[in-house]
């Protein structure tokens, strides 16, 4: 195995290595957006997790949500908008969050309370159009689907916002796998996450995250979003999750691995 430290000239360390296939680590925009996928198709190197079309249509929330609707699946009211706009008035009524329609890891999140003076002062790097989405109380939960099964449902538990850091520092939050949850969400959660999966059309494993409102019941289970290359870092869900089912980490980067291809 050789480590790639991905940067702009991949087409060419890629064309010199020539691998037998490529496990797709890379998060965010132009790793996880579906351009890294169409180079490995172009390259016709063999390729882990979702082809090039699953994975723009799952970076772009507005555009996934669509997709979610469509099959059925619950998602919160959202809306794209200026960045200008959103800074100069409530696009929605609090509480709401604002963030990039196209990034992950929680990044250039903004969370407006009920209680808020006004609309959000929005950082110099974010981007003109931003998504502006009804934000949804409760519990963080998350499940993995490898390839056609559902491995089981995280509880996320933070002291606050689960943000950049919640996720990726040690001792940002908890998590509880298998879930304590009641059956009937349980179930929910696996299937949601089994439907978004088929619906995007991904492949090999991917993650799906929701939010519990445990007062509103099953009408409080909304999903959030699909990420098609779930972290595989030593504080991420979805190696967790695969333990938590008897999948060790080599044999869940074997399976990975051994599924790739092109044409995805």
């Amino acid at each position: 195995m050789v480590e790639v430290d991905a940067g702009r000239d991949l087409c060419a360390v890629l064309t010199d290595l020539q691998p037998d296939a490529v496990l797709n680590c890379l998060h965010g925009r132009w790793g996880e957006d579906g351009c890294v996928q169409g180079l490995l198709e172009w390259l016709h190197i063999p390729y882990t997790h979702s082809g090039v079309l699953a994975s723009a249509l799952a970076m772009d929330k507005q555009r996934s949500k669509e997709v979610f609707r469509h099959a059925g699946l619950p998602v919160l009211e959202s809306v794209i908008a200026p960045k200008a706009d959103v800074m100069a008035q409530h696009v929605l009524t609090p509480p709401y969050v604002v963030k990039p329609n196209n990034e992950g890891s929680s990044v250039g999140v903004y969370l407006i309370a009920e209680d808020n003076n006004g609309p959000p002062q929005l950082s110099d790097d974010m981007p003109d159009e931003v998504m502006v989405e009804t934000f949804a109380p409760g519990r963080e939960l998350t499940t993995t689907v490898m390839g056609d099964r559902a491995l089981g449902v995280t509880d996320i538990i933070t002291t606050g916002w689960y943000d950049y850091d919640a996720k990726y520092k040690p001792g940002g939050s908890r998590h509880v796998v298998p879930a304590d949850l009641p059956d009937d969400i349980t179930a929910l959660c696996l299937e949601y996450a089994r439907r978004a999966h088929d619906a995007l059309g991904c492949r090999g494993i991917s993650r799906t995250d929701f939010r519990w409102d445990e007062a509103r019941g099953a009408e409080g289970l909304i999903l959030l979003e699909t990420n098609t290359q779930p972290g595989m870092t030593a504080t991420s869900l979805s190696p967790e999750q695969a333990a938590a089912v008897g999948i060790s980490f080599p044999a869940l980067c074997a399976w990975m691995v051994e599924d790739a291809s092109c044409d995805r």
